[in-house]
């Protein structure tokens, strides 16, 4: 799982890497983390709009502690082309506006 996401995180400008100090592997852009992965699964940063929308999803989940920020939470996801859009979608809530800038114009 860790190598898909790195392979979609590669395309997004300013990203990068680090193990938090919980172990988990973040990936974040400008200091804001939008996808945590850990030994149980995987985290990502959306809005509670659209979280009400992927947890009808049966493998999706509302995280605790961070769940009702809009954060979902996925163990085995079994679609990656869905989870590359939905991780560039985090990555979207999170980056500064010059950074959505540059990526809007990289894929137009």
């Amino acid at each position: 799982m860790l190598e898909q996401v790195r392979k979609i995180c590669s395309s997004l400008p300013e990203t990068t890497e680090i193990i938090d100090g919980h172990g988990h592997t973040t990936f974040k852009v400008k200091d804001k983390s939008f996808i945590i992965m850990s030994d149980y699964g995987m985290t990502f940063k959306s809005d509670l709009e659209n979280q009400e929308i992927i947890l009808q999803q049966e493998q999706f989940f509302k995280p605790k502690y961070i769940g009702h920020r809009g954060w979902v939470g996925v163990n085995a996801p079994s679609d990656w082309e869905q989870m590359g859009i939905l991780l560039k979608e985090a990555y979207l809530h999170a980056a500064p506006k010059r950074l959505i800038k540059q990526l809007l114009e990289e894929v137009n």
